[in-house]
Order: structure tokens, then C-alpha cells, then sequence
């Protein structure tokens, strides 16, 4: 399940805040950009009818929770991203992303590590990037 942006906004909060009432969602929302309170029921109306949320009752208030992890959505955000900008292949990913900012000593030491756990036949350290 591919969710739009605004449905990934949606989700972002759900994530970070839990389960939600659409007031509260829309309530997060409205800090960063314009958008009405029917406008954001909706969307999670149609998300509740795809599957992306689960909705319970309380009170007078329905309650909407993901039923889609935030890393799974991230992994498969991520391998379309990859697959349709960059042909599939991560390492062009990687190469412009460290093209067009600059990577702290923290950060490559990171990705230094990755490397090697990604690398099990390598025991010894690569070179430093």
C-alpha cells in the first residue's frame, strides 16, 4: 500500500502522537500548512476504507489508530524512490545524497560502519571514506 502525501502526513502523526481523534490530527496539521478540519476527516475517512487506519468508537468521538508500521512505510517509500529515480541501484542513492550536502565526520564514520556490517567477508576496517 502506496500512501499519498497527504495520507503520509496523516500517518506521521498518528505515528509520533499514537492513537487520534481527526480534531487532534488536524489540530497538528493546521501548525504547518492550511487545511480544514473536513478536509482532514475525509482524508482519513478514505484511508480508514483502504486500510491504512483502524477506527473505534468513544463516546461521540471515533479514534484513529495506524494499522501500517512507520518502517515498513519507510522501507517501501524508500525501494520505489530508488527503483524509479535511481534506475535501483542505492549506490547511485548514496552518492548523490553525499553530493549535494556535506557529510559531518559523525555522519561518515556511521556510514563507515554500515559498510562494514554490510560486508561480513571483510573483518578488517575500510578505508576511511
Amino acid at each position: 500500500m502506496k500512501p499519498t502525501e497527504s495520507e503520509l502526513e496523516i500517518l506521521q502523526v498518528l505515528w509520533a502522537k499514537g492513537p487520534s481523534t481527526v480534531r487532534q490530527v488536524n489540530e497538528h496539521l493546521s501548525q504547518t500548512r492550511d487545511i480544514g478540519y473536513t478536509t482532514t476527516l475525509k482524508l482519513m475517512q478514505i484511508m480508514h476504507e483502504k486500510g491504512l487506519l483502524s477506527r473505534t468508537e468513544e463516546g461521540r468521538y471515533h479514534v484513529y489508530q495506524a494499522l501500517i508500521g512507520e518502517e515498513e512505510t519507510q522501507q517501501h517509500l524508500l525501494d520505489r524512490f530508488v527503483d524509479t529515480a535511481f534506475r535501483g541501484s542505492a549506490m547511485k542513492l548514496v552518492m548523490q545524497a553525499l553530493g549535494n550536502s556535506k557529510a559531518t565526520p559523525r555522519e561518515l564514520e556511521e556510514l563507515q560502519k554500515l559498510i562494514n556490517q554490510l560486508n561480513p567477508e571483510n573483518n578488517e576496517p575500510n578505508e576511511q571514506l
